[in-house]
This record gives structure tokens, sequence and C-alpha cells, in this order.
């Protein structure tokens, strides 16, 4: 059983804006909470989506668009049901960074959660087991964070057991989001992010990565505010109607090979830009010590072929740290 206690009622018609009150005992409060802001809009029969942002604390493309719907949309101007959650990990949101400061819990791998954990995962638990089994369809907006830059794309994610009906409308809504790049991830294991808690029951999950770097761009949020709106335009939320777009690039995380990571701590300068297509054993960059400058630079080379979707932000690297991920056009043999 659920501790979090929330101020609105989702069956009450109407628009509401209150919180989820997130219980945490500590020295300074020993009642605390901590409350995390939602809105609910209800009008009549018709769509359940549940909408989010700030999963991660210093991703801000979906903070900033989930705020303004919030204030901006009226529920006569819609039908059915919308939840909308612009800062899901508040404690992480308020403090700008990818984890809470309060028990270090990164939300997108704490599913299914735990109603007795620390509040990240008492979060997750609500989430999981009490929104998500509202709503048909979950978009979980995220934007690479401090330590990542993104090629922007869209998303969604199912896995090899999922039904056919479940793909094929995930796929159809995804590409109707109007973004250039979509992405697919199709996976047994979900590592503990919300696609587990929307896939344990079958539900429709859209995600994605508008930007990067802890910054927020004017073009990053037009991206963010686009798929929201042609979002909620798809499932029949509201009537808006829009151009039709060329049929995006559909990409898949093709595996480990995928992925460079750091040998060696150091100064990263790399040697390609977002959206490069590369092939195994070509240079993805050097790494400096400065610290011992008689050091010769390493050579850091990728492991497949594919286009460069995520690049390293910060110059300075630990061993281990990402440094580039690859993607390959679904459908299409490797380069």
């Amino acid at each position: 059983m659920t501790q979090i206690v929330a101020t609105v009622d989702f069956a009450k018609e109407g628009k509401q804006v209150g919180w989820l009150r997130v219980p945490h005992s500590v020295t300074r409060s020993a009642y605390g909470i901590v409350p995390v802001p939602i809105a609910v809009l209800r009008n009549g029969p018709g769509p359940a989506i549940l909408l989010t942002a700030g999963t991660h604390g210093d991703e801000y493309e979906g903070q900033v668009v989930l705020t303004r719907l919030i204030q901006q949309l009226q529920p006569e101007e819609m039908r059915g049901l919308l939840i909308v959650m612009p800062a899901l990990n508040a404690p992480a949101a308020i403090a700008g960074s990818r984890v809470s400061p309060l028990d270090e819990g990164n939300l997108n791998r704490a599913f299914p959660g735990d109603p007795d954990g620390g509040p990240t995962w008492k979060i997750a638990d609500y989430v999981g087991n009490h929104l998500v089994p509202m709503v048909d369809v979950v978009g979980d907006f995220h934007g690479g964070g401090a330590s990542l830059a993104y090629r922007p794309h869209a998303s969604t994610h199912f896995s090899p057991d999922s039904g056919t009906e479940l793909r094929e409308r995930s796929l159809a809504a995804v590409k109707a989001l109007g973004i250039p790049h979509v992405m697919i991830f199709e996976s047994r294991s979900a590592a503990g992010g919300m696609s587990a808690a929307t896939r344990k029951h079958g539900k429709i999950y859209l995600n994605g990565e508008y930007g990067g770097t802890a910054s927020v761009s004017r073009e990053s949020v037009a991206l963010v505010d686009q798929a929201v709106r042609r979002l909620l335009a798809f499932f029949g939320t509201r009537n808006d109607r829009f151009e039709p777009l060329p049929e995006p690039e559909v990409l898949s995380v093709f595996g480990t090979e995928a992925y460079v990571y750091a040998s060696d701590p150091g100064v990263f300068v790399p040697a390609v830009r977002l959206g490069d297509t590369v092939r195994k054993g070509d240079l993805c960059g050097h790494l400096y010590f400065p610290e011992t400058p008689e050091r010769a630079a390493v050579e850091m080379v990728f492991e497949g072929s594919g286009d460069v979707v995520c690049q390293r932000h910060p110059a300075r690297v630990e061993r281990g740290d990402c440094l580039a991920h690859l993607a390959r056009p679904v459908m299409s043999p490797a380069r």
C-alpha cells in the first residue's frame, strides 16, 4: 500500500492542480513530506494519458513544456483524462541533478519501486502501480541531462513478447510526434525504467531525448511542444489538425558495441559530430592527460558502425564514462 497521498481527485471533472505528498521523515522535519506537483484534467469519456517530465532533474525541455500545458490547457478544450507531472522526481528537479539529493535515487532505474523505500522508490511505486493502470498511454519526456548531448529523437519501448497490436500502435504513435528521428527499444529487461511499469500493464510508452547538456534552447522546447500537441491529437484528447510530415527515420541501439566508454580518466576531445555516420574502428576521439603531460594521448575508437546519436558533454571524464553511442536504421544492414 502506498504511503503517498494525492490532493487531487482523479475521478473529478474539470481541472485540478495539486500535489502528491510523499512522506519523508528527517531530523529537520519528523513528519515531513516531499510535495510532487500534479495536474489532473478530465472532460467526460475519452482517452486517458499520463505526461511526465523531470524524471531526471537536469533535463529541462519537458519540464518547461508541461508547465506551460498545465497553465494553458482547459478541460473544455479536450476530452478524456489527462494527468500531467512536470517535475516527477521533484527533489532532483529542484536540485538540477540527475538523481535525487534525498536518497541518490535515479527514478528511471527505480521501478517497480518500493512503497516503504526512499522518496524516489515511493514515487516509482505510485506511478507504476497507481497512475499507469489509470491510463492508456504514458509520454515521458527526457533531454540528455548534464553529461550528454543528443541528436533529438522520439522513442518507444516494448518487449519481444508484446502483442502485435501494442507494437504497431506504439510505432504509429511515435512516428506521429513529428520528430525526424525515431528510436525503437525492444528488450525483455528495462533495467528499472518507467517502460518496465508500462510494459507490465500493457500500456503504450513514448519517450525521447530532446536535447541535453543541462541547458534549454528554443529549438528543443519547440520540438517537445510539437511532440506533446501531436501526441494529444493522435490519441484523440484534442482535435488539433497538423500538416502531414515526411516519414521519420527509424533507428535502434543495436547492442553493447554501440557504446564507447572512457578507458582512463582524462580530458576527452571528440573526433566526430552528432549525426555523423561511422564504421567500426573509426576514431571516436582522444583522451589527453594534462596532469601527466608526458603521457601520449589515447585513441578511443568505435566498436560498431552506425550514426552518432549521443555524445559526452563535459570534457573531463572518469574511466567508464560513456563518450558516445550509436544507432542504426531499422531493417537496414550494418554499415
